[in-house]
C-alpha cells in the first residue's frame, strides 16, 4: 500500500499539528519539573531556615537558664571585687582596719604591678583573664596568731587572695618577756591578689 502526495498533503497538517503538540507537551513536562524543583528547593530552605529557627529557640532557653542560675553567683563575685579593676584602696584600707582591731605590731606592705597569671588550677575561664597583684607583707608579731588574725580578716573582707610564701622567723635577740608586750616573730609574706577581667568589655569601655 502506497501513500500518494494527494494522501500526505492531508496528513500534512495532522502530522504538523502532533508534532506542535509533542513539543508543547515536552515543554510542559520540563517547565514543571523545574518548577517542582525550584519548589523542592524553596521547601528545603524554610526547613533550615525552621531548624535554625529551633535551635536560637533552644540555645537561647539553655542561655537564659545559665544565666538565671548563674547570674547571683556573679553579682557576688562582682561586689566581692573578684570580677573588673582591681581595689588597691580597698585592699589597703581593710589591711588598715584588722591592724587597728586586732592591735597588731607594725606592718610593712607594697604592691607589685598588675600582670597576668596563668596558674595550673585553672584550666577554662572562657573570655576572661585572670591577672594577680603581688603584695609583700611584713608583720612583726607576738605570736603566730597575729598571722591568722590578718589572713582571716583580710579573707573576709576582700577580694580573693592566695598566699603563696609565709617565712616566720625569730629577730636575733629577740627573747620571750611577760612583763611587757613586745614583737617576738617576724612574718615576711607574698599575697597574690587575683582578678578577673574580660578583655571585651574592657575593649568596649
Amino acid at each position: 500500500m502506497s501513500i500518494s502526495r494527494q494522501d500526505w498533503r492531508k496528513l500534512r497538517n495532522p502530522i504538523l499539528g502532533l508534532g506542535a503538540a509533542l513539543i508543547l507537551i515536552g515543554l510542559l513536562i520540563s517547565f514543571a519539573d523545574q518548577y517542582r524543583q525550584k519548589n523542592a528547593l524553596a521547601l528545603q530552605s524554610q526547613q533550615n531556615l525552621l531548624n535554625q529557627a529551633r535551635q536560637k529557640y533552644q540555645s537561647s532557653g539553655l542561655e537564659k537558664e545559665t544565666i538565671t542560675q548563674y547570674l547571683p553567683i556573679y553579682n557576688d563575685l562582682l561586689a566581692s571585687g573578684f570580677i573588673g579593676e582591681e581595689r588597691r584602696i580597698e585592699w589597703i584600707e581593710n589591711l588598715r582596719q584588722i591592724h587597728a582591731q586586732h592591735k597588731l605590731f607594725s606592718i610593712d606592705y607594697s604592691i607589685g604591678l598588675q600582670e597576668n597569671y596563668k596558674p595550673n588550677f585553672l584550666l577554662n575561664l572562657g573570655n576572661f583573664k585572670l591577672n594577680r597583684s603581688v603584695m609583700k607583707l611584713s608583720l612583726d608579731m607576738l605570736h603566730e596568731g597575729d598571722l591568722l588574725a590578718l589572713l582571716d580578716g583580710l579573707q573576709e573582707q576582700t577580694t580573693p587572695f592566695i598566699v603563696r610564701d609565709c617565712e616566720i622567723t625569730r629577730p636575733i635577740g629577740a627573747v620571750m618577756n611577760t612583763k611587757t608586750i613586745s614583737a617576738n616573730l617576724k612574718a615576711v609574706c607574698e599575697i597574690d591578689w587575683l582578678t578577673l577581667r574580660d578583655p571585651q568589655l574592657t575593649g568596649a569601655l
